[in-house]
């Protein structure tokens, strides 16, 4: 029921990213194989209590063990479908106004110690060639501005002022945002741009960082990358580039950062995104009191 209409829209007036929309379309044919399954029809107009439908889903989900984040996530996903419904007169009420969000237990984002980020300054851990460089620029770009992956692969040299030591980002809904760079980052951007254009003779796109064959890069690449150095620095079980932006960001905070000056390198609508790093930074007090307390 107009689901492509709807993820048109979010593709082109919302300019939601290639990844949230994909979420957001299986999220909708998962919900509507339910609704089929349980009322041998995939038409709203022919269930006469849709709200009990979502609530039933919403059990199911749960017996499937589910996360409560997750069945959340697709829970919003059925409140924009449904507010958009509303929207085009398809539908006279919004039968998501009553469901209600699960409880959710509070998640300490996973992060790299400072310490072991250090290790990754070791340019041995690196090949001493094109690669090896764009590599160290991939993780040196994530750890020091705290982008997304989106973020990253979506740089292009006109973006990067090394003169100015900044960098412009183009954020989700195209928000953009300016993140300072310190003298090191500037010299290892340049150094490989220098690289990369004696490597491919100036043939690369446009786009900062490249593929081998000096192609966009994409984030299957970049995970790929991460998840390899941050096994040679840590045992943690996530090794993501979100784990980069999550160590950025907490180690800012225990340096004495401002929370709002970091929501705002983070690229964060609400604060409220961000007060999730206090969290990290309070367990490392409660740790340090347990460990230097007398009474303890």
């Amino acid at each position: 029921m107009l689901i492509e209409q709807f993820i048109k829209y979010l593709q082109h007036e919302k300019r939601y990213s290639q990844h949230t929309v994909r979420a957001y379309y299986n999220d909708l044919i998962q919900f509507f194989d339910h609704l089929e399954k349980e009322n041998r029809s995939r038409d709203l107009k022919e269930i006469t209590n849709t709200e009990k439908v979502i609530r039933n889903w919403v059990v199911h989900l749960m017996e499937e063990n589910i996360s409560e984040r997750t069945i959340n996530r697709k829970l919003s996903t059925l409140k924009s479908y449904f507010r958009y419904l509303r929207r085009m007169d398809e539908i006279e009420t919004n039968p998501t106004a009553k469901v209600f969000s699960l409880k959710t237990p509070g998640r300490i984002p996973f992060f790299v110690d400072e310490r072991n980020m250090n290790l990754l300054e070791n340019e041995e851990l690196f090949k001493d060639d094109f690669f090896g460089l764009r590599d160290r620029l991939v993780i040196e770009m994530l750890y020091q501005t705290g982008i997304r992956v989106s973020e990253l692969i979506n740089i292009k040299d006109q973006d990067v002022n090394c003169a100015s030591k900044q960098v412009q980002i183009h954020g989700k809904r195209n928000k953009e945002r300016l993140i300072p760079l310190n003298s090191q980052l500037v010299n290892l951007i340049r150094q490989y741009i220098l690289k990369r254009d004696l490597h491919f003779r100036g043939k690369s796109e446009g786009c900062l960082v490249v593929t081998n064959k000096g192609k966009k890069f994409y984030s299957k690449a970049v995970y790929r990358i991460v998840r390899k150095y941050l096994s040679m620095v840590t045992t943690i079980d996530q090794k993501s580039p979100h784990v980069l932006r999550h160590t950025f960001a907490t180690h800012m905070l225990n340096d004495g950062a401002d929370l709002n000056a970091i929501k705002e390198l983070l690229g964060h609508s609400n604060l409220t995104a961000t007060q999730i790093y206090t969290h990290s930074t309070f367990e490392k007090l409660k740790k340090i009191y347990k460990q230097a307390h007398p009474r303890t």
